[in-house]
């Protein structure tokens, strides 16, 4: 499995990254400097308001925007009635002579046994008596703002390094649950248990961490320990609201995050973005720095390995299968709707067979087409019909081995009776879609606009309100030319017979450059003056 990693950053305004396997583009992160990119951030903010009948608070972090703080993600160190203080929660301890407790198995039994920082009770309080009004918080936003939503926080602070994860709070050591071999556990557990990590403090082992060294460990450790310090100084020094922390940028926090042994190369199209990667990965990675490369074609990058059109049909609607299927991918504001149509696609075995082996297909790009264009919330799959209860099975199966790679959480149902997989996928930042894409002026979103009959029609329906009218001499309605021409053509008598009826005189105007349901009307008295209508 030749893996390659792609950086285009040659546009100042935007950085693209592409992570391909065996000439497949399988992963796609565009950041623009115009849009907000606060995840991972860490601030000092400011309670502004409680809302106990949401149990949730709005806090002040100085970004411009509230952000929206749950009691689910509130520390207990912040409970009065739990007798803890903050100030002393958040001190930077000196290392221990020995393991932090919950490394092993006797210092787990007795955390278990008494309340540890970090862990989160079953039964919170409200949130009115946790938090007030102007109360300083210590947050970080784990999911950026939708809309009129305002970025979500939470107080269970983490940092990320390239093989540990430090939560101060946790005051234990823990291993990533993806890293389910139980030889790779204890391994891991004894490096921890042999750095001697300080008391207080908690890490977590991430699936990078898996086969790596003592050494390559402690470097990571000794790194996340100065920034915390460096944090928690930050942090008494400035009052409320003030930025604390920012992640790294999205090349460094790329590379750290997703480089693995099996990608063999890095290629980076900008000088400056090359030497600040560089710089990175021999501090933190140094084996691998050779990896790196400077991208020097005339060609453009993405286009040199035929990116640019693969990335053109990630917005399309329909995407095509090999055998003759397809995938049919609508977004709405709730949940995501794919269905899965078998078109042209032909075994020579039974129908069953047919529909089974397409729906395999299709788990498989589905899971690609989530990640590529970061769709998130409640996804509905509707796969072809299989009677057999072992195909369906085996359907599932291949949708959560196609979802392993994926870095969002995600949670897959068993197949419905409907023949339905629902699913849900961690919502961080708004789809790529979103992010390339604005809603149009014209049909505001919705991909349709009314007919020139449904436009005509309205027309008249207004009209009949001037019927009643004795202060109007004159009507003029300006209108789209197709509307226009319907109305002059089609509706001509119609007109004609209300204009002597009435004894209004009306004049329709059209425009080629307005909107097919631009409707706008003028009204006047037998003085020429502007009367208000309709």
């Amino acid at each position: 499995m030749k893996q390659e990693m792609l950086i285009n950053v040659s546009q100042p305004e935007e950085c693209r990254i592409a992570i391909m396997e065996d000439g497949v583009l399988e992963e796609l992160y565009v950041e623009r400097t115009s849009q907000d990119n606060h995840v991972g951030n860490i601030y000092k903010g400011r309670i502004v308001n409680i809302e106990p009948s949401i149990q949730a608070a709005f806090v002040d972090f100085g970004v411009g925007r509230n952000g929206f703080l749950h009691i689910s993600d509130v520390e207990p160190q912040y409970y009065r009635q739990g007798g803890l203080d903050p100030d002393k929660a958040f001190e930077v301890p000196e290392p221990a002579g020995k393991a932090a407790e919950g490394a092993d198995g006797d210092a787990a039994g007795r955390a278990r046994r008494r309340p540890r920082l970090g862990d989160r009770p079953r039964v919170k309080p409200p949130i009115q008596d946790v938090l007030r009004r102007g109360d300083e918080v210590l947050v970080q936003v784990i999911k950026e703002g939708f809309g009129t939503k305002g970025p979500t926080l939470s107080t269970y602070i983490s940092i990320p390094g390239r093989y540990l994860v430090l939560m101060p709070p946790l005051g234990r050591v823990g291993i990533s649950k993806k890293i389910d071999d139980e030889h790779d556990r204890r391994v891991l557990r004894d490096i921890m248990l042999d750095l001697k990590p300080p008391k207080g403090v908690g890490f977590v082992v991430r699936t990078a961490g898996t086969e790596r060294t003592k050494g390559e460990m402690a470097r990571d450790m000794a790194y996340l320990l100065r920034l915390w310090k460096s944090i928690v100084r930050r942090m008494r020094k400035y009052s409320a609201p003030i930025d604390i922390y920012q992640e790294s940028d999205m090349i460094i926090r790329t590379i750290r995050d997703m480089f693995t042994e099996d990608v063999g190369r890095i290629l980076i199209d900008e000088p400056a973005a090359y030497e600040r990667a560089r710089e990175f990965l021999e501090l933190v990675m140094p084996k691998y720095a050779p990896r790196l490369q400077l991208y020097e074609g005339k060609e453009p990058l993405f286009h040199r390995y035929g990116l640019e059109d693969e990335i053109g049909r990630i917005h399309q609607r329909k995407v095509p299968l090999k055998g003759g299927g397809s995938i049919v991918i609508d977004q709405t504001e709730a949940l995501v709707a794919i269905d899965v149509n078998s078109g042209s696609f032909r075994t020579e075995k039974s129908a069953e067979e047919n529909a089974y082996q397409m729906n395999l297909i299709a788990a498989r790009e589905i899971a690609r087409q989530l990640r590529l264009r970061d769709l998130g919330g409640v996804i509905v799959n509707d796969f072809i019909d299989m009677r057999k209860e072992k195909y369906r099975r085996g359907v599932e199966k291949a949708l959560h081995d196609a979802m392993k790679r994926d870095r969002a959480r995600t949670k897959i149902l068993r197949t419905s009776p409907f023949g339905l997989i629902e699913m849900t996928r961690q919502r961080i930042r708004p789809s790529l879609r979103k992010s390339i894409f604005r809603d149009c002026p014209t049909c505001t979103g919705t991909g349709m606009v009314k007919t020139p009959e449904s436009m005509a029609i309205e027309v008249m329906r207004v009209l009949q309100l001037s019927a009643a009218r004795t202060d109007i001499a004159r009507l003029n309605v300006t209108v789209h030319d197709e509307v226009a021409t319907w109305i002059n053509n089609r509706k001509r008598r119609e007109m004609a017979q209300f204009e002597d009826s009435v004894h209004i005189q009306l004049h329709v105007v059209g425009r080629e450059s307005v909107s097919p349901e631009h409707l706008v009307w003028e009204a006047t008295d037998t003085t020429g003056r502007t009367v208000r209508f309709p």
